[in-house]
């Protein structure tokens, strides 16, 4: 599975053990889309760049992390064709899969330790869609854009 993946500075910290964790333990191929360092940024910027991967095709999935994982995943969710939210819990994150087709998930570098944020990711990246009633839902979703 192909994954994209950005921060802003306060989600900067959790960024490479989440990429080396994504790569070695669940063998996904990651595309890092910044930034590169520390240095204060826009939370915006970096979560619309991870929209625009996945809804490009160039990644199954995004993951993003900012301070509370909520503002990076509602800039992720400006670009059409993108369901993205903040996910605090692995729960949410197999609910937000499993009920509403999530392709971008948000997470809290700051507020939500890198153990869970892993574990929230691996729920994410493994758990599937379940369609039927679901399906309807999501199209309407979908409509929106």
């Amino acid at each position: 599975m192909r994954v994209a993946i950005a921060s802003d500075h306060a989600g900067f910290i959790q960024k490479q053990p989440m990429i080396d964790y994504l790569t070695n333990e669940l063998g996904c191929e990651v595309i890092d889309l910044g930034p590169a360092t520390d240095d204060r940024v826009d939370y915006p910027d970096f979560g619309e760049k991870v929209g625009r991967c996945v809804a490009a095709g160039d990644a199954d999935r995004g993951v993003c992390i900012c301070g509370t994982g909520i503002g990076i995943a509602v800039a992720a969710g400006k670009v059409a064709g993108i369901r993205a939210s903040s996910i605090t819990t692995p729960e949410f994150a197999a609910l937000f899969r499993q009920h509403n087709d999530g392709n971008v998930i948000g997470l809290s570098g700051r507020f939500v330790d890198l153990e869970v944020n892993q574990e929230i990711a691996k729920v994410f990246l493994t758990t599937d869609f379940e369609g039927g009633r679901h399906a309807d839902r999501v199209a309407k979703i979908n409509a929106l854009d």
